[in-house]
């Protein structure tokens, strides 16, 4: 039998003074009802009350167990309304990671706005270009742009986002404009090289299947809005997300190229630890952000 159902109805028939009213209040016949304190007193080895048709009457020991389980009661309800609440209202610290240069531009400003809409929470930012442990190091989101996910973590597509072959129409004058994949081996590639990142090659699709085609240039480096400049300044090609550039393909700053062959999907995505509950920082931030991502216009404008 439930020990806790057991410490309920032994509470519940103190306070209410009989079996029959406690019964009453819980629904059930006043037989299960002493049938469960019958069950308490057998497993405690002990005597709790004396029960009479009229009267009852705690004995020593019943009067401190009483005390014990009303406290535990009383904090279990003070934990079930914390959780309770927890899922409707943002608390607590939330802690974030997101790529350096999209977080700065479209994670991190956003942050006051939630942070007045649910006062109780705080936010910490890491925004790093290296994929971070979210369990190891205790994030509890991390904002990521393509790339695989571990099973073990839930990936929600906050945006849509495209990784494309970009210049400046200044650039491909000079350069001309490649239309095959064997082009870009005659063109100066501006790229990533954090450990990880771009020196393996650029990934596109072909014929359906993906491949990854190997890019060299003079210049290379590891922070994303430094390469984004060198793009804008027509020192060569980028392979820049859709989220960076859409404001300048919008004006004729930039073009893309090659586009037949960009990869299907390179989304925005928040990714967190699989968990039955997810709090309610969490899931209201990443709610947010997804609101703000679909206004019209956000890309081009911001």
């Amino acid at each position: 039998m439930d020990k806790l159902k057991q410490i309920e109805a032994y509470v519940s028939v103190v306070e209410k003074g009989s079996l029959a009213a406690a019964a009453l209040e819980q629904n059930i016949t006043p037989v299960m009802l002493g049938r469960r304190i019958d069950a308490l007193e057998k497993r405690l080895g002990t005597k709790l009350m004396h029960r009479t048709t009229r009267h009852l009457t705690l004995t020593e020991q019943g009067t401190v167990f009483l005390d014990h389980c009303r406290r535990l009661l009383s904090e279990l309800e003070v934990a079930e309304k914390i959780i309770s609440e927890g899922r409707h209202k943002a608390t607590g610290h939330l802690v974030v990671s997101a790529p350096a240069a999209f977080g700065r531009k479209h994670v991190a400003p956003h942050a006051p706005a939630f942070i007045a809409a649910n006062p109780e929470v705080k936010i910490s930012f890491n925004l790093t270009d290296r994929v971070v442990d979210l369990v190891r190091e205790g994030y509890d989101i991390s904002i990521r742009i393509g790339g695989a996910i571990d099973p073990n973590f839930v990936a929600v597509k906050l945006a849509s986002n495209r990784r494309v072959v970009c210049g400046t129409p200044e650039y491909f004058e000079r350069h001309g404009i490649p239309g095959t994949l064997a082009d870009i081996a005659s063109h100066n590639c501006l790229s990533f090289n954090l450990q990880g990142g771009q020196q393996r090659g650029w990934y596109f699709q072909q014929n359906g299947k993906p491949v990854t085609i190997k890019t060299a240039g003079n210049l290379d480096c590891n922070d994303g809005e430094l390469l984004h400049r060198w793009v804008s300044e027509g020192l060569g090609l980028g392979w820049r997300s859709t989220w960076e550039i859409q404001s300048q393909l919008a004006s004729g700053e930039l073009m893309t190229v090659l586009d037949d062959f960009a990869l299907p999907h390179y989304d925005i995505m928040a990714v967190y630890p699989q968990q039955r509950h997810l709090p309610a920082k969490v899931r209201f931030f990443i709610d947010r952000l997804k609101a703000i991502y679909a206004e019209p216009g956000y890309w081009t404008q911001n």
